[in-house]
């Protein structure tokens, strides 16, 4: 009977706990000749590594550091919820043929926050594989859990992005010496922008803290929205900073040092925003965009954004809740600014449109 020990084949060794089941199987099947379904081991401390030390990215963080102008992408959608790539791919052309050097994938104008990360991730290798030789294609692979941002900026290296973006942990607030740990654990991953937005996260991310982990080798520099006195701080010090401001970039840029803007305007008038970051200080250009910027804003973004795309016919006219579009005397109100500043100036080549309230699609489940 000892004889048909031999035949179980157990692969994690003699003595262990995987192999006794086996031989206990193989035993009871020996000596009543009915099989007996092994009970499952508990195997503690075995070690499956689950990273690799190979270098994913090879962008240097000074590629991303002389960035200028970086759009917040949209991320349009098709009726069933889907992306909509051919419209998104059409987006990301018009930024590229306008001058645009950067793109933010799955931020909050791209609504990452909406996405599955199966999703995100697809998004950020798509427009890798389809534009990365073209443009800065830079993840959004923030999280308010530090495990979740590791992983999510592991596959987004892992995809070909050539840098992350990152805030602060939102909503779970933590201490600022958590949020440096916070920072630490993803900044030995490759280029990375920090994102300081308190009206969303509910933190401020204070200079002190900044100056800290800016010696960081990896720390591409800062999206800032806590104003121009602010970006001041850290340009004196060297520090790299974008406006995260429409309204206050063109001051941002020429009067208080920073290198430039991370924008959401920029998706409706790349060519404007670019004239604004690259051209010299432009206060009548400034002045000029104005109103559309305070447009774009009246409801927390993307509301106005997706609003204004739909009506300028490059995306169709579909929200994923809980986005809903601008009222209609806004609607109406985008086709006089459109006429000020000049149809030309905008992407897309339909006329602008006043979309009736059916004409939007609103989606609770994709």
């Amino acid at each position: 009977m000892a004889s048909l020990l031999p035949s179980v084949n157990c692969s994690l060794g003699t003595r262990s706990a995987v192999s006794q089941m086996c031989a206990t199987a193989a035993w009871d099947h020996a000596r009543t000749g009915r099989w007996k379904s092994p009970e499952a081991a508990i195997i503690q401390n075995i070690h499956l590594p689950m990273q690799s030390h190979e270098l994913k990215n090879r962008t240097p963080v000074e590629d991303i550091k002389c960035l200028r102008l970086i759009t917040a992408i949209k991320t349009p959608y098709l009726p069933d919820g889907r992306f909509d790539l051919e419209a998104y791919d059409s987006l990301l052309h018009m930024q590229i043929a306008n001058g645009v050097e950067g793109v933010i994938v799955g931020g909050t104008t791209g609504e990452g926050h909406l996405m599955s990360w199966d999703e995100h991730i697809m998004l950020i290798g798509h427009t890798v594989n389809c534009f990365g030789e073209s443009i800065k294609v830079i993840g959004n692979a923030g999280s308010n859990s530090t495990r979740e941002a590791i992983h999510a900026t592991e596959q987004g290296f892992a995809v070909g992005m050539h840098a992350a973006l990152h805030s602060n942990p939102y909503y779970g607030k933590t201490s600022m010496k958590g949020v440096v740990s916070h920072f630490e654990a993803i900044l030995s991953m490759g280029p990375t922008i920090i994102y300081n937005v308190p009206s969303r996260t509910g933190q401020d991310i204070p200079p002190p803290l900044i100056h800290t982990i800016s010696q960081y080798p990896n720390m591409a520099g800062l999206k800032e929205c806590m104003g121009n006195e602010r970006i001041k701080d850290y340009t004196d010090n060297g520090i790299v900073i974008w406006s995260g401001n429409d309204d206050q970039c063109h001051d941002a840029r020429w009067l208080y040092g920073a290198s430039g803007v991370i924008s959401v305007a920029s998706n409706l008038i790349p060519g404007l925003m670019h004239t604004l970051m690259f051209h010299g200080n432009d206060p009548l250009l400034n002045s000029k965009l104005m109103p559309l910027i305070e447009w774009l804003f009246c409801e927390p973004n993307p509301v106005g954004l997706n609003t204004a795309l739909a009506q300028l016919g490059v995306v169709r006219p579909i929200f994923r809740l809980p986005y809903v579009p601008l009222p209609l005397e806004k609607r109406l109100e985008f086709v006089g600014i459109v006429e000020a500043i000049g149809r030309e100036n905008f992407v897309g080549k339909k006329d602008v449109q006043v979309l009736e309230d059916d004409d939007f699609i609103l989606l609770s489940r994709y």
